[in-house]
């Protein structure tokens, strides 16, 4: 190699000032040399970062994983395997299994190595046992979010470190900006995707720094119909394939066949509870101050039996949640009855009629402080503080102005208008323009 750019630094001596022209693209191709050269080098040498992708069998992971290598990284594939348990049966299918061969079809077109990892020990602990635990509790986890953070970008993460990665890579149609401080140190950013229709930036509210630090999102510039494209031009299996509409790296699921296996049938009433009872009809006190008037339009309103008429019954309150409207089983109603309220304790469900019943509504929500996350710590607020955001409290909901007031012991996030079905336990992401900078658990 050093010969011949010994040989075409002589030929360039040669030519005479007159021949600039000539000179100039001399030089150019040159260049070009020197840099295919040191690219080659520097793969040999070890200088491409490696990644590992979650290969899901999805098109997403796939066209990730595509990608990367084009880029050229070191690809490593890896498919999760998170369900096993004889005791709790997830789904009559084995969906993974196909995911499983999909996976390592794909890894094989790419020419990446593929493997297999057992996490079901993890999944089941900090999953499976973590929605029996809230469901009876009265509250409506969400899986995916978890599975994110305990699973995808924690277990997973460490592995791949351990395989010598320098990232992790998944198909979440999300971005990752880096922030440079004066210090020298980076602030990672958490961007929605450029897909409004497929952006995960939700499912990822409950990320770190750390965990941020050392992701990839291959696909967060691209849309959905893009992204097939790229995965039909390269003749991956998984082109057509259709999207998962089940727990993470496990399938689709039934929920209440789910949740029967650990906590059982409980035989309770249905309350239809009319629209204009005294709870909804509260007179505003004077609030001394705003912490006051925060608590007031965060309490939820309270219900008996004697508050409306029992109208069908049910096998357990644990296995509804706020505004669920199928599998109540009740007709005869000029609208379709809503689930307004669950007590598990005394085994009760309250509906209303209609997706504008009041009992659906409510302005103002409250994290505690043991369930808030900031993403962006530098931007956490501190007591007394307050911010204006953008806010969601389920995917794919369009983000509501709203204002964040930090107080002892929590959070308040007060909505302009208010939102339908405010459900404990499930999430809600604040965002400043595209950035998802925080979220909380709904207390």
């Amino acid at each position: 190699m050093l010969l011949k750019i010994e040989a075409f630094l002589n030929l360039i001596i040669r030519v005479r000032r007159k021949h600039l022209t000539v000179l100039i693209f001399l030089l150019s191709i040159l260049l070009q040399i020197l840099s295919w050269h040191f690219s080659i080098f520097a793969l040999v040498i070890g200088f491409m970062k490696k990644v590992v992708v979650g290969l899901s069998g999805g098109v997403d992971s796939s066209v990730a994983a595509y990608l990367l290598k084009q880029q050229g990284y070191e690809v490593i594939g890896l498919f999760m395997k998170n369900w096993h348990d004889d005791s709790v049966t997830i789904s009559e299918e084995c969906p993974w299994l196909e995911d499983s061969n999909d996976a390592l079809i794909v890894a094989e077109k790419l020419g990446i190595p593929f493997q297999t990892v057992d996490l079901s020990v993890e999944y089941k602990e900090r999953i499976v046992d973590y929605m029996f635990a809230e469901y009876e509790r009265g509250r409506t986890p969400n899986p995916d979010v978890l599975c994110n953070r305990e699973i995808k970008f924690n277990v997973f993460l460490k592995i791949a470190l351990q395989l010598g990665a320098d990232y992790v890579a998944t198909g979440h149609y999300c971005r990752k900006g880096t922030l440079q401080n004066v210090d020298s140190t980076e602030t990672y950013q958490l961007l929605a995707g450029m897909d409004g229709n497929k952006d995960q930036s939700y499912f990822l509210c409950q990320l770190s720094q750390q965990q941020l630090a050392k992701t990839l999102f291959p696909i967060g510039e691209l849309t959905k119909p893009e992204v097939r494209s790229i995965a039909a031009e390269n003749d991956l299996i998984t082109a057509d394939k259709k999207d998962s509409q089940g727990l993470c790296f496990i399938g689709k699921v039934r929920l209440p066949d789910f949740l029967q296996q650990k906590l059982k049938p409980k035989k309770g009433v249905i309350v239809e509870v009319p629209s204009d009872v005294p709870q909804y009809k509260k007179a505003l006190p004077e609030f001394e101050n705003l912490n006051e008037e925060l608590a007031f339009y965060s309490e939820k309103p309270s219900y008996s039996v004697a508050d409306g008429r029992v109208v069908g019954e049910h096998q357990g309150a644990h296995y509804f949640t706020k505004g669920q409207r199928k599998g109540l089983d009740v007709g005869g109603t000029k609208e379709p009855l809503f689930v307004i309220e669950t007590d598990v304790d005394e085994n009760v469900i309250y509906t209303g009629q209609g997706k504008s019943h009041p009992g659906l509504y409510r302005r103002t929500l409250f994290v505690t402080d043991d369930e808030l996350h900031w993403i962006r710590t530098d931007l956490a607020l501190q007591v007394d503080e307050n911010m204006q955001v953008m806010a969601r409290i389920r995917y794919r909901q369009p983000l509501q102005k709203a204002v964040l007031h930090k107080i002892d012991g929590g959070l308040y996030v007060d909505f302009e208008e208010k939102q339908s079905a405010i459900t404990e336990g499930q999430f809600v992401a604040w965002y400043l323009k595209d950035e998802l900078i925080g979220s909380g658990v709904i207390s």
